[in-house]
């Protein structure tokens, strides 16, 4: 098995003093470390860039750079400004201390330094390094397992909208086709609605995969209506108009039996949104609730346009050569009546791209 062998701290000392670089290094090389010793700033950048230090030890005083000025351009740099730095100088005063700390020193040495106390610093600096370094290490792991458990959940979440969506399909293949159309065109016109000024702000690259998977489910209460015998029977009377409206409350509850097994489920919270409110109208004429302008969830806008608009070229497509133009048309003269006008304005520039 072979043998891992560890590289001791290596300290760069940038001093201008040969003899006090003969001391440091020797200082620092009884301490078990490896010393760099350079005389000018330029060597130091140079020493840097070919290998970075565990530490820095720093004279103040220098006819090049000072070590103030340097220390200050190596902590405004991403790729330096967490190497620790230790201030040797002959100036004692408490205001070159303190100005040495404010540009990010963990520790000032005044000359003539005794080699214990140097050898006690160093010591220090050294293990709060490794310490800070572990740390960090420590954090980018535990952030990739959180990422990588948040994801694991995302796709989860995803998985159990898919699944619906499946299921429902299975259970009304005359209308599997719609809803695969409803969710294209729902992420289309997310799409071009991120772009306007009105929605950047509220439609996020994750609100247009939500609503691409959920567009769907807007009709789930239609297989509740099925099991209750309604919908096979329907007319166009007063009563079955009634019964037909319960489907947007009918699939909410669906929805909320399974969003309260999952609360942190988005899909589910989403999908309740689109199926309980996409027939409601921005004049507040709509149903269940008569919900009316952005006070209706801007997910269930969007799917009433697209769902309007595949109903309606649905009906005419077997009629009329520019059923299309015809279905837009109408659409249009719903715009701020039915639907939300700013959204409608957003279809007609995108209406030919539209799955039909």
């Amino acid at each position: 098995m072979e043998k891992i062998t560890f590289k001791p701290p290596n300290i760069l000392v940038v001093d201008d003093v040969s003899a006090n670089l003969i001391v440091l290094s020797e200082i620092i090389r009884n301490a078990g470390y490896i010393p760099r010793p350079v005389n000018n700033v330029q060597q130091a950048i140079y020493a840097i860039e070919a290998l970075p230090p565990n530490l820095i030890i720093l004279d103040v005083s220098m006819p090049d750079m000072d070590g103030i000025t340097f220390c200050s351009i190596l902590k405004k740099n991403a790729a330096t400004r967490d190497i620790p730095v230790i201030f040797i100088s002959a100036l004692a005063s408490m205001d070159n201390k303190v100005e040495a700390y404010e540009m990010g020193a963990v520790d000032y040495i005044t000359k003539p330094f005794d080699s214990e106390d140097v050898t006690m610093r160093i010591n220090t600096q050294i293990r709060l390094y490794h310490m800070q370094q572990d740390l960090e290490a420590n954090n980018r792991r535990l952030n990739r397992i959180v990422s990588e458990q948040i994801h694991k959940i995302y796709n989860e979440q995803k998985n159990i909208v898919r699944s619906l969506t499946i299921l429902c399909m299975k259970m009304n293949a005359e209308t599997s086709v719609h809803m695969d159309r409803i969710g294209k065109n729902a992420r289309l016109l997310s799409i071009s609605l991120q772009i306007s000024q009105k929605f950047h702000n509220k439609i996020t690259s994750g609100f247009i995969d939500m609503i691409e998977l959920t567009a769907p489910l807007h009709n789930i209460g239609v297989t509740q209506l099925y099991k209750m015998n309604c919908f096979r029977h329907l007319n166009n009377d007063e009563k079955d108009m009634v019964d037909m409206k319960q489907h947007t409350v009918l699939g909410a509850n669906i929805l909320e039996d399974i969003y309260s097994l999952n609360d942190q489920n988005e899909f589910i919270k989403m999908a309740i949104d689109i199926a309980k409110y996409h027939h409601e109208n921005w004049n507040g004429s709509g149903y269940p609730i008569g919900l009316s302008g952005e006070y209706i969830p801007l997910c269930a806008r969007i799917v009433s346009v697209v769902n309007a608009y595949d109903n309606l070229i649905t009906e005419n497509k077997n009629q009329l050569e520019n059923s299309h133009e015809i279905c837009i048309k109408i659409i249009n003269e719903g715009s701020g009546i039915l639907y939300d006008p700013d959204i409608v304005t957003v279809l007609n520039k995108i209406q030919y791209q539209l799955e039909k």
